[in-house]
């Protein structure tokens, strides 16, 4: 007997084989072997012969309870399953028992089906295999390849796919800039030879007006991004190709600002500059044809951007490629661009704050009520102007977005919500119809890290100066291309952000209300970015550590906000509020945890949030997700919140994870040392990590006894 082999007959799916296992005795056994002859599994038998369909119906029938496609701890079966053994041709049987090697058996029982093995070979040490070693496997080997995305005619039917938008029609249509002639030229290359596409290939005129931006909202698509070239290893002959991208995962199909930013830290990890290079590349083509990195490639989100990390990125691809022919032309064009967004983009108006000098995230244009949203997400704020005019919320929405509706009240709120959005915290308590009005301590962190990073390079790598490209020119290029330049207006930054933004009493960093000329009262994580781009003075680093920092850690790491600033929202509140924490938190305070000597708190920090992701990771079938309740023991992906989780929809094992969340773990792991290595692959806890450990691994933080109870 052969044992492997491919079906030619009709294959089941997983679903499909659920179905038909609820009929299925579960007990039934194979038919070769004995009972005589049932024993463990174990390292001197580590291959087990299975028939895919046959298998897959009895361990779902058995073990996934709760009829989810996922085995995990919840699903209340017997954890076991009777196999056969390579060594003897399936004569022999084992028993596979226990949660984790069930889970693993239905990864590798799914992924044979889904190559159509009727029979397959299993290695029985896969359903044994360290957790921490597993999860990095999936990273390395799966998620980040499934992530990958190429806006040409293999993939853009799923690049173009979008299930955001409610009545989406599928007419795949991308937007061109018409001045990009060779992406132009290879979209309707595509488009004629590939008819069955439907692709409608649009230019896109420089000037957004508002009526082309109302046409492009009713005709949604995927903004174009860059092409190269390459010789084709086949024919010799040199073709174009789309420059490659990450995506985040879930519904979120598309190339987004500062996600890609985090991507592309986990990407450096694990060696994949490749893909480095081509979220830089499209990011500078999206600055250069766009006018900014919109908050992701669709239409819908072209006129509004997101944190900009660009300069922190590309200087960390040149460090880790600077021996590679073409590393500092790479460097060069990423700063001249970053240069242009800084101007055109950050310290413009409305963005800019003339009083202060410090920046808002105020979208430019664009005046529509988003419709990425779930089904019924502003019902509440449209009802009242809906009833005043007489119709539908529907219909009201269709007017307004027409422009034959003017509501100057309403468009100041879809003002604040375009500001939250673009902050990329959307939604959060703290920004809740005031963002546009405040100065940001995040945003102006981060542009005071540009301010440094261009400084830096012009002094490092171009002699103090660079000359400007015709693409990226403006008129103020004449100082920009002077670090000296860079360093003043950095200094300037620190200046601002010492006076408006910072309280030495509370001993924190707090938003700015340019309206009423005050600091507002909400407590946020991001105050943890001063110590990443290096603003904070060791003094002011050392109040945040002290004061701040307790206010936002919790056993599974670090929550967006504080209790207080939350104190009476909705248990159903905003996802970028306490008790959630997120990946990008985690990593700029460990990063800047790090840069300010406070290594034992990076690492406890690091520990606990790999923890979180482990656990889920273990006892939920694989799943690695966009976020997590930082309070919650047992479960904490279940987040009973706006948008639910992402990360946790899939058929019988995990294909993506979720692309910040992979990346935070790789990065995690570099600010743990072996013993909180070895501690976090048998999923210790850190509270039992601290208390077997000597202070310098496992420093416990000062609190008051409520937070601590939390802590613990």
């Amino acid at each position: 007997m052969a044992l492997t082999g491919r079906v030619i007959h009709r294959r089941y799916s997983l679903p499909e084989l659920q179905t038909r296992g609820a009929k299925h005795d579960p007990d039934r056994r194979p038919s070769c072997g004995s009972q005589d002859e049932l024993q463990d599994a174990s390292p001197s038998q580590p291959y087990l012969v299975v028939d895919v369909e046959d298998t897959l119906e009895r361990l779902v029938a058995r073990e996934d309870t709760d009829g989810d496609l996922h085995i995990t701890i919840e699903d209340r079966g017997p954890k076991v399953i009777t196999l056969g053994t390579a060594a003897s041709s399936g004569y022999q049987r084992v028993r596979v028992h226990g949660h984790r090697a069930v889970s693993s058996m239905l990864e590798e029982l799914t992924s044979s089906l889904e190559k159509e093995d009727r029979v397959s070979v299993v290695d029985g040490s896969i359903l044994r295999e360290d957790p921490l070693e597993r999860i990095q496997r999936y990273i390395r080997e799966r998620f980040w390849n499934s992530l990958t995305r190429r806006l040409d005619g293999d993939v853009l039917e799923l690049a173009v796919k979008d299930t955001k938008i409610p009545g989406w029609d599928g007419t795949p249509i991308i937007y061109v800039p018409r001045a990009a002639e060779e992406q132009l030229a290879y979209y309707r290359a595509i488009a004629a030879q590939r008819p069955s596409l439907g692709l409608k290939v649009i230019p896109l005129p420089t000037e957004i007006t508002n009526n082309v931006y109302r046409d492009i909202l009713k005709n949604p698509g995927i903004l174009a991004l860059d092409t190269e070239e390459y010789v084709d290893a086949a024919t010799g002959v040199t073709e174009s190709r789309a420059v490659p991208f990450v995506v985040p995962g879930g519904r979120f199909n598309e190339f987004f600002g500062w996600d890609s930013y985090f991507m592309g830290l986990g990407l450096l990890e694990h060696g994949r500059t490749d893909l480095v290079k081509g979220v830089l590349r499209n990011w500078v083509f999206e600055i250069q044809y766009y006018g900014l990195i919109p908050n992701a490639n669709r239409s819908y989100l072209m006129l509004r951007s997101q944190p900009p990390f660009l300069t922190d990125l590309s200087i960390r691809l040149y460090e880790a490629t600077k021996g590679e022919a073409g590393a500092k032309d790479l460097l060069r064009i990423c700063i001249q661009a970053a240069i242009k967004e800084y101007h055109r983009v950050w310290t413009s108006h409305p963005r800019l704050d003339d009083a202060t000098g410090l920046s808002k995230y105020c979208p430019v244009g664009g005046f529509e009520i988003p419709n990425e949203v779930e089904p019924g997400h502003f019902d509440a704020v449209l009802l009242p102007f809906a009833e005043r005019h007489g119709i539908t919320i529907e219909e009201f929405t269709d007017k307004y977005n027409d422009g034959l509706i003017d509501e100057p009240g309403l468009e100041e709120y879809l003002q604040h919500d375009r500001a939250v959005r673009e902050s990329g915290h959307d939604t959060s308590t703290r920004l809740d119809g005031r963002a546009a009005n405040l100065a940001i301590t995040d945003l102006n962190f981060c542009l005071y890290k540009y301010e440094t990073d261009i400084a830096s390079a012009l002094e490092t790598e171009f002699g103090g100066k660079l000359d400007i490209a015709s693409e990226f020119l403006l008129s103020t290029s004449n100082d920009d291309t002077l670090s000296s330049t860079w360093r003043r207006r950095a200094e300037k930054r620190k200046e601002a952000v010492d006076k408006y933004l910072w309280d030495e009493e509370r001993g924190s960093y707090f938003d700015y209300d340019v309206t009423t000329q005050s600091q507002i009262s909400s407590e946020s994580v991001t105050c943890l970015w001063a110590l990443w781009c290096g603003i904070a003075s060791p003094h002011q680093a050392a109040l945040v550590v002290s004061r701040a920092l307790p206010k936002f850690e919790y056993r599974g790491g670090l929550a967006t906000s504080s209790i207080s600033t939350c104190t009476g929202v909705s248990a159903h509140g905003h996802q970028w509020d306490y008790p959630f924490g997120w990946a990008p938190h985690q990593m700029l305070a460990w990063d800047g945890l790090a840069r300010y000597g406070y290594h034992d708190h990076a690492s406890r920090l690091a520990y606990r949030w790999l923890y979180t992701i482990l656990k889920v990771f273990v006892d939920y079938n694989g799943a690695v997700c966009e976020k997590y309740d930082m309070t919650r023991v047992k479960d904490p992906h279940k987040v009973d919140v706006e948008y639910g989780n992402q990360g946790t929809q899939f058929v019988g094992y995990p294909r993506e994870g979720f692309g910040w969340t992979n990346a935070s773990f790789v990065c995690g792991l570099t600010f743990l040392n072996r013993y909180m290595r070895r501690a976090l692959a048998v999923c210790a806890p850190y509270d039992s990590l601290r208390q077997s450990s000597n202070p310098a691994q496992g420093e416990e933080i000062k609190n008051d006894q409520d937070h601590k109870e939390l802590l613990n």
